[in-house]
């Protein structure tokens, strides 16, 4: 009949195992749908890497005058004196006269070595004709016995300074301001600035002007840091080290390397901003040397000029 299902054509169940009855059903962990990728304040669009300015080429005996803030204000041309030939013989005989004159005379006392009561046996005795204390065999006070006197002790009538013309000198402190401008031979002494730099350095003369009286240093390490220069003072600051030698006990324990020569007009006033920096010195024109300029006879140190005390050097004959 329609409609009724066939009795022979229902499926019986299959009789389950006792295995498959104790064994536990494992459940199937589904996997949710992946939820769609939300925008993120954290996926931004890369920034562009700002172009540097590419400054125009220097013609020959020109240099950028450099503001506080680190940008190019104009170009200058260098005083005649900055072509003036690097005679490295003359500063060395400058660098080295004027170390000299600096030494000061030292000697051992004139009874150092023969404060004792000594006798000489004399001849024929089998022994040394070397002075011996009384009563004993001791030798004492001759040069070759323990505690005596020095054969040739350093005397105070020596005479350590050493001559040098004023024509000389002036020679090789021109020579040592020329050598400022090259940066190669400022490179091989060790000083590090930055590859677009202009050498020497010259600053708008509100250096001088800056306000001293609270931070000073901070300040000026800040002014620094624009113009491109601090990498030289850290490596002034990482290279102090104990002295090897005695004189590490005699008031002179560190050696500091030199860092950046700064001259100004008003070297007092501008003196608060770097002069606390490692291996900094702050300078007039006046007080330039070859020994300041080139540092142990090594011609090429890093300096910063301002634009008054560049003016100065224009009345220098080379």
């Amino acid at each position: 009949m329609i409609g009724l299902a066939d009795p022979e054509n229902k499926e019986e169940p299959v009789p389950e195992s006792a295995e498959e009855k104790q064994a536990p059903k494992r459940r199937v962990r589904t996997r949710k749908p992946a939820k769609a990728a939300k925008a993120t304040k954290a996926e931004k669009e890369p920034k562009p890497k700002a172009k540097k300015v590419e400054r125009a080429p220097l013609a020959a005996g020109q240099v950028h005058v450099y503001s506080l803030d680190g940008d190019v204000l104009k170009t200058v041309e260098l005083p005649p004196v900055f072509r003036s030939e690097v005679r490295t013989d003359l500063i060395r005989r400058a660098v080295t006269a004027a170390q000299a004159n600096r030494r000061q005379p030292y000697g051992s006392s004139l009874t150092a070595g023969t404060r004792h009561s000594v006798r000489w046996s004399g001849k024929g005795h089998g022994v040394s004709r070397v002075p011996r204390i009384r009563g004993t065999m001791i030798g004492a006070q001759a040069p070759g016995t323990v505690g005596g006197r020095r054969a040739h002790p350093p005397r105070i009538q020596a005479v350590w300074a050493k001559k040098i013309n004023d024509h000389e000198r002036r020679l090789a402190r021109n020579a040592a301001l020329a050598a400022v401008r090259d940066p190669a031979l400022v490179s091989s002494r060790g000083h590090r600035f930055d590859e677009d730099l202009s050498l020497p350095v010259i600053v708008e003369d509100g250096i001088e002007t800056v306000d001293t009286e609270d931070r000073a240093a901070r300040e000026g390490l800040r002014i620094l840091n624009h113009l491109g220069v601090t990498a030289d003072i850290d490596r002034a600051k990482e290279g102090r080290h104990i002295r090897a030698g005695r004189g590490k006990m005699r008031g002179r324990r560190y050696r500091q390397p030199r860092s950046l020569l700064v001259v100004v007009k008003e070297a007092d006033h501008v003196r608060r901003l770097f002069g606390n920096l490692p291996g900094v010195e702050v300078v007039s024109p006046a007080a330039l040397n070859a020994e300041l300029l080139a540092p142990g006879g090594d011609p090429g140190r890093l300096t910063v000029f301002s634009e008054g005390a560049l003016e100065v050097l224009r009345s220098w004959s080379p």
